[in-house]
């Protein structure tokens, strides 16, 4: 673990939550500790894994505060790892990721020329299968006011980030009843309100093509972002412009999913599509 922080610069803790991920976790927790920016804690919540990551965190006592639970899923293990923080700002990792030396450093430096922001991301190298691949225009990174081009698709990589605390008091934790696009639906609720930093480099490498992802898991993603989009449309907290950009998405993926249950017939999406989102489609209204 690097040394104590200096007390006029920000305190940051990571969390990195993990569920049978031993093989990649050691290289993610070691980035962690080679970092030129100094850590106050590195917290690890092992979320039910039965693949040894348990008595591996025991003998690293010294430089993790591993906090160990039955299987919640990543939401949870995230949220629990916010709410043990004791940092100023919340770094997360996800355990098959891993940081390049000076990630913190450079984004601690970046936030200094914006003050009022509280959450900054970075860009990325992308490794799917072993190999580099370049990612595609839609997954662009941008900076300041990207309320609209985090609507298609996760639009900022969770382990980009650092949040200050304060955000979540303010914007909530991660939903824990999606089981998957957490991620999306709580940049959206921070980008519809106050922008974002952006660091301009790749100063992490995530890596992907692994059956136990959330995306190799689950078919259809886009049902799960229909879930976020709708909370956001139902809360009223959008501008009039921002309620009608999100709801054009919100119908583009309706029809995207509902087509293909049709083509599917899938019976019990159909009858979700239909009966949850009942009140967006028959009778929309912005505030």
């Amino acid at each position: 673990m690097s040394p104590t922080n200096t007390t006029d610069s920000p305190t940051v803790s990571v969390v990195i939550p993990t569920h049978n991920r031993l093989h990649t976790l050691q290289r993610a927790v070691n980035s962690v500790l080679q970092q030129t920016y100094p850590v106050v804690e590195l917290i690890v919540i092992d979320d039910g894994s039965t693949d040894g990551t348990t008595d591996w965190l025991r003998t690293q006592s010294t430089s993790i505060k591993a906090l160990v639970q039955k299987n919640h899923g990543v939401s949870h293990a995230r949220n629990r790892g916010i709410e043990q923080a004791q940092g100023e700002w919340v770094a997360f990792l996800d355990s098959d990721d891993y940081w390049h030396a000076d990630k913190l450093q450079q984004q601690f430096d970046a936030l200094q020329n914006f003050p009022e922001h509280r959450l900054c991301h970075c860009d990325e190298i992308w490794i799917r299968n072993g190999k580099r691949v370049n990612p595609k225009n839609k997954h662009k990174k941008l900076g300041g006011n990207i309320f609209e081009h985090c609507l298609p698709l996760c639009a900022i990589s969770p382990s980009a980030t650092i949040i200050h605390s304060d955000a979540f008091t303010q914007h909530g934790l991660f939903d824990e009843s999606l089981p998957a696009c957490e991620d999306y639906d709580l940049w959206l609720r921070i980008t519809a309100i106050e922008p974002v930093c952006f660091v301009d480099k790749a100063l992490l490498t995530k890596t992907g093509g692994h059956d136990d992802q959330l995306s190799a898991r689950y078919a259809v993603m886009d049902r799960f972002r229909l879930q976020s989009l709708a909370k956001l449309l139902r809360n009223n907290t959008l501008t009039k412009a921002q309620w009608q950009l999100a709801y054009a998405t919100f119908t583009a993926k309706w029809h995207i999913v509902h087509n293909g249950a049709v083509k599917h017939d899938n019976k019990n999406l159909i009858n979700t599509l239909t009966g949850d989102y009942a009140d967006l489609l028959e009778k929309p209204h912005s505030n």
